[in-house]
């Protein structure tokens, strides 16, 4: 999918991994728990250098909570930015890495919740037909010896 059609469904991807989460789907046994709030904020980091104000002042899974509470209180401002960020060939970002493309950090943060919110409605799904979880299935035990 191209960088449009990932910027077109944020709000839903968003809006699909909280409804999961305040459905009581546990992602602390998936890599969800960890790179969530990361990517938001990173992704937080992005839209400021595009010239947003976001402050996210909790941790954990919470963080994308605030985010999107605060997304949703300026989303065609937001939205905005995005598209000027994607937009923009040139504008680069410091980052503990060094210098990158503001645009590629913006791509890569709408790819990960495109992703994201796929994995969740897999996981919804499972749960959904009874499938144990992936911590109790005996996938990988083999790998643990």
């Amino acid at each position: 999918m191209e960088a449009a059609g990932y910027y077109q469904q944020f709000e839903r991807n968003v809006k699909i991994i909280l409804d999961a989460l305040d459905a009581g789907l546990d992602v602390r046994t998936t890599h969800l728990n960890t790179s969530l709030p990361i990517e938001v904020y990173v992704l937080c980091e992005v839209l400021n250098q595009g010239g947003e104000n976001f402050r996210l002042t909790t941790q954990g899974l919470d963080l994308l909570r605030e985010f999107a509470a605060q997304y949703l209180q300026h989303d065609s401002a937001t939205e905005a930015t995005m598209r000027r960020i994607l937009e923009d060939k040139k504008s680069m970002m410091r980052t503990p890495e060094g210098r990158v493309l503001t645009k590629e950090m913006l791509i890569r943060r709408l790819e990960f919740f495109n992703e994201a919110a796929r994995l969740v409605n897999v996981m919804r799904t499972q749960h959904a037909l009874g499938s144990p979880p992936q911590s109790r299935s005996g996938n990988g035990l083999a790998l643990q010896k």
